[in-house]
């Protein structure tokens, strides 16, 4: 492969090396999302990271079949359909339609599959009847339950203890379980709720039994990677490698694969504090890129805790790296021939040997952002306000080229390079409460000033928009521009 990739596994809770079950080819099932309503940011950190680690391993060569699904069946969307009196299957449509139009709008490639949970009951049905054959699952009054003291693996993930769970279980009186730990496959549905045929009465499958059959269906009875937020690891993914090792006698997933959760000003976000951000909302206030840039720039398995202010540190980044993008585009264009370097070789060399390093240490995100800015600093230093010249370009090229490919890996840095900056500067002076007419107006008036030749007025608007930290720069064209100051 070339490559060494450690890759934290939560079954074990170590880092390891990568492997795959089929040489050259990587399965991995991510936990999508239940289909109710708009997804708020927390979802999207799911997307953002596992399509990275998917570019990540077609970059070292892999062909990898990713399978992201939609639970379109749920007690939520039930209640959600009741309140607006419509069909389950209207509700989920409508948001995964929702959502991809969301995703879409990541500007980042689709999943392999997208399977929908409503569209897998047969498979869901055999599965469950494989584990009562094999005495690992038992039905009473139209339920089927997995039976949990007969998989003696059970918390080999979460590392949680059945006698610790018992101990604070309040056992139900009419609890029709064998044991109060025994989790649900398959359960009736009452009056008009909607439900299937099965040979346990008219009924639809637990959540967790459903995501194994998708899985078993699309990607075969071993899998390489399982992924999905922290919050999933239990009872979820548990409960998964339970009924799944229970059916097929051998490992479910060779590594399972959490992001953590986004919290805004170190709270929780929730319907009760009312600081849930929908996805939708952040990138039509800010951008795509905004969002992309603000999951990544934390280490996946740690919190992701944001504000407005570190919201407005991220649009002070991308200002950084795309006035650097512009520049470097603007040199390349020039008619001034470029001309190899053996130092930017061994350097730009260096550089991608830090980035893979840090890419191959658990995905480390943080630590390639900060080589690229090490290749920022370095370019603005070669060719900001300076004259043009065929090593500048040269350098410019392999700036370029880095850019594009770590960019692509990441899933950023693919905006315009020229209209974009502008963008940012733009929603830099909205955070700032700063109006572009203010500031247009102030150009003038510090050009006519200027024609004037009274410099002690045009230099006194040029340092009050410096108070507010917007700079302004006088081109060789005769154009004023400016630019929020990061």
């Amino acid at each position: 492969m070339g490559h060494t990739l450690k890759l934290f596994n939560s079954l074990g809770k170590k880092k390891e090396n990568f492997f795959t079950n089929i040489d050259g080819e990587v399965s991995m099932y991510v936990c999508g999302p239940t289909v109710y309503d708009l997804l708020h940011i927390g979802n999207f950190r799911g997307p953002i990271f596992f399509n990275f680690l998917r570019n990540r391993l077609v970059d070292m060569g892999l062909k990898v079949n990713y399978v992201y699904n939609y639970t379109d069946i749920d007690d939520k969307i039930i209640n959600r359909s009741k309140e607006e009196g419509v069909s389950t299957n209207y509700i989920s449509e409508k948001y995964i339609k929702e959502f991809e139009v969301d995703y879409n709008s990541l500007k980042i490639s689709k999943p392999t599959f997208t399977p929908k949970c409503t569209e897998y009951i047969d498979e869901i049905i055999l599965f469950i009847e494989d584990l009562i054959s094999k005495d690992f699952a038992y039905s009473r009054d139209g339920s089927v339950f997995f039976r949990i003291k007969n998989f003696k693996m059970y918390g080999k993930l979460s590392g949680k203890n059945i006698e610790d769970l018992l101990a604070g279980h309040r056992v139900k009186i009419n609890d029709i379980k064998e044991n109060p730990m025994d989790f649900v496959l398959w359960k009736p549905s009452l009056d008009a709720d909607p439900g299937w045929n099965s040979p346990w009465g008219f009924g639809r499958p637990g959540w967790h039994i459903e995501c194994s059959a998708m899985s078993h269906k699309l990607l075969g009875s071993k899998i390489d990677i399982h992924g999905g937020g922290a919050d999933l690891l239990f009872p979820h993914h548990e409960n998964e490698i339970a009924q799944s090792e229970c059916r097929t006698s051998s490992t479910f997933a060779n590594f399972w694969v959490h992001n953590n959760l986004i919290n805004f000003d170190n709270q929780k976000m929730s319907k009760s504090l009312g600081n849930i951000i929908k996805g939708r909302d952040f990138i039509n206030d800010f951008n795509s890129e905004i969002l992309k840039y603000l999951i990544l720039c934390v280490h996946y398995r740690s919190v992701l805790n944001f504000n407005n202010t570190f919201i407005h540190q991220v649009i002070g980044n991308l200002i950084k790296i795309y006035s650097s993008l512009k520049l470097a585009d603007k040199i390349i264009k020039s008619s001034i021939d470029s001309q190899p370097s053996d130092q930017y070789d061994i350097l730009f060399k260096k550089y991608k040997s830090q980035i893979e390093s840090f890419l191959d240490n658990d995905l480390n995100t943080p630590g390639v952002f900060s080589v690229l800015f090490d290749v920022i600093r370095e370019f603005n230093t070669i060719a900001v306000n300076k004259k043009i010249t065929s090593s500048a370009k040269y350098f410019a090229e392999k700036l370029i080229n880095l850019f594009d490919h770590y960019g692509k890996i990441l899933g950023v840095f693919q905006e315009a390079k020229n209209s974009f900056v502008d963008d940012l500067n733009i929603l830099m002076l909205k955070s700032k409460s700063i109006k572009l007419t203010d500031i247009e107006n102030k150009i003038k008036e510090r050009n006519i000033a200027r024609s004037a030749k009274d410099y002690i007025k045009s230099d006194k608007i040029r340092d009050e928009l410096l108070k507010s930290d917007i700079e302004l720069k006088d081109n060789s064209d005769g154009q004023t521009t400016w630019s929020v100051k990061v």
